[in-house]
């Protein structure tokens, strides 16, 4: 049995909950939040021992095997170092970080411990995109020209007033580490590293310091271009997070309001039946299983094997630092305007 903490009673945090009660070989013994009321809310309900900081929770629950980060950005490398100084396994809510110097520290600190840490991207695990991702390793769309990311959606001043570290830069991190992150890293894992990066990003409208919408010119590794827009200025609802991608023998849209729906898909190696079956295939649980449960299980099958996650630290590093060069903190090759 891996015994798990949370330490951030947010929002997200249910969403750990949930993917804890529903592991087999995983449960919740603690959770922490300098918030009395949140904290007493959630201990109601996971009937777990609750603290008001992680190290008076650690300090007291030894039996703890695994800790989820689950606190505002801005918090997640200092809770970290905590947990992996503890000896404590790690699933660590998007964004690893909003610094590259604090990912360094955690990347060091976890291989020294020894440890297993994963990131919750779990968009990975949308039935559109495995298929995807499958088609891609099979060289089905052949030589790629191009590919795009899109996340056209809506936050309203009230979001981001509703709680003082959003849409800052020491907590928050603006739209491509909050919004967007996730669709940076499927941009990464599904069609590989970027080498070059030429962004522009602003403030247009909402009242925050960080950026609200952002666009990027990419070359890739494999020397396919990209294109990257990320907002969350759209009047009114959300409108679309695509992916996008074009070959030599064939293309793929995956979007609606998140990226769940084969929007288009042909590729030379692909009869009309086989095509059909696949969108069908997506259309009838385009959900699949929710993603923060695939997480916790490999996290607890790694642990227990002795391997890598399937999500690994430095995937969650990667798209921290392709978000960071788009905004002008990290190395790549920019041009930006405020």
């Amino acid at each position: 049995m891996m015994n798990f903490a949370i330490a951030g009673c947010g929002h997200i945090a249910y969403k750990h909950i949930d993917a804890i009660e529903k592991t087999e070989g995983a449960r919740l013994i603690a959770v922490c939040d300098p918030n009395p009321g949140r904290l007493e809310e959630m201990r109601a309900i996971t009937q777990a021992a609750a603290y008001p900081d992680l190290a008076s929770l650690l300090a007291r629950e030894s039996g703890v095997d695994a800790v989820c980060i689950c606190a505002p950005s801005g918090l997640h490398a200092g809770l970290a170092l905590e947990a992996i100084r503890a000896g404590k396994h790690l699933v660590l809510e998007k964004p690893v970080t909003l610094d590259l110097a604090e990912a360094e520290q955690l990347r060091q600190a976890v291989r020294d411990g020894g440890l297993r840490a994963t990131v919750v991207h779990p968009n990975r695990y949308r039935p559109a995109i495995r298929q995807l991702k499958a088609a891609l390793d099979q060289q089905r769309f052949g030589k790629l020209s191009h590919v795009n990311v899109t996340v056209r959606w809506n936050r309203s001043q009230a979001y981001y007033d509703q709680a003082a570290w959003r849409g800052t830069r020491a907590m928050d991190g603006g739209v491509l580490l909050n919004q967007a992150i996730h669709s940076l890293d499927l941009l990464q894992w599904l069609f590989g590293p970027v080498a070059e990066v030429k962004s522009l990003v602003a403030t247009r409208i909402k009242q925050i310091e960080t950026e609200d919408v952002a666009i990027a010119a990419i070359r890739l590794e494999s020397g396919a271009l990209g294109v990257i827009e990320a907002a969350t200025t759209v009047y009114g609802h959300n409108l679309e997070e695509t992916i996008s991608v074009f070959g030599e023998e064939g293309y793929a849209v995956i979007g609606g309001p998140t990226a769940n729906w084969i929007r288009h898909w042909a590729c030379a190696s692909m009869g009309r039946e086989e095509t059909a079956e696949l969108i069908r295939g997506v259309e009838e649980d385009p959900y699949g299983v929710p993603g923060h449960r695939c997480i916790i299980e490999d996290l607890v099958r790694a642990a227990r094997e002795g391997r890598e996650t399937e999500i690994t630290l430095e995937d969650g590093i990667r798209a921290v630092k392709l978000a960071l060069d788009m905004t002008g903190g990290g190395s790549g090759e920019l041009a930006r305007s405020r």
